[in-house]
């Protein structure tokens, strides 16, 4: 099932997001997760890598959970690179720490996780890549920054 969030909501949310924790972030510059991650930071985004396997991305220290990024970021929306069965705990720590958006990269979709987020009161967007909507809203620009 498709994600409903219109694109003027993905919109707001973009302007709106200047951190993003991204749960599943690869150091390989092979991996989605590295080339979408490197493109949001091209266009200003900071990017806070949340890979237990990993020491830094970006020059960026990585942290082993969301929990313990957010005891030393702000987070604006948590970007999740891991399976749809994996979400629900990112989910419940998304909503433990008081982020306001969880985006779940494309073909990964938890109705039940979506539904709780934003019950929650998060902003939850399903099955879209950021990147591609990003630039499919400001074609590659950032009018933002």
């Amino acid at each position: 099932m498709k994600d409903a969030t219109p694109p003027t909501d993905i919109g707001a949310l973009l302007a709106r997001t200047r951190t993003i924790a991204v749960v599943g972030l690869s150091p390989s510059p092979h991996r989605t997760s590295y080339g979408v991650s490197q493109y949001m930071k091209a266009r200003g985004f900071r990017i806070v890598p949340v890979n237990p396997n990993t020491r830094e991305v970006f020059g960026e220290k990585a942290y082993p959970t969301l929990t313990e990024a957010a005891k030393h970021e702000k987070i604006d929306l948590v970007n999740v690179f891991r399976r749809s069965a994996d979400v629900p705990p990112v989910m419940d720590e998304a909503i433990a720490i008081g982020a306001p958006a969880l985006w779940m990269q494309l073909g990964i979709i938890n109705e039940a996780a979506a539904a709780k987020g934003r019950a929650a009161g998060l902003d939850v967007v399903q099955d879209r890549c950021v990147m591609v909507e990003h630039s499919r809203l400001t074609r590659g620009a950032t009018p933002w920054r």
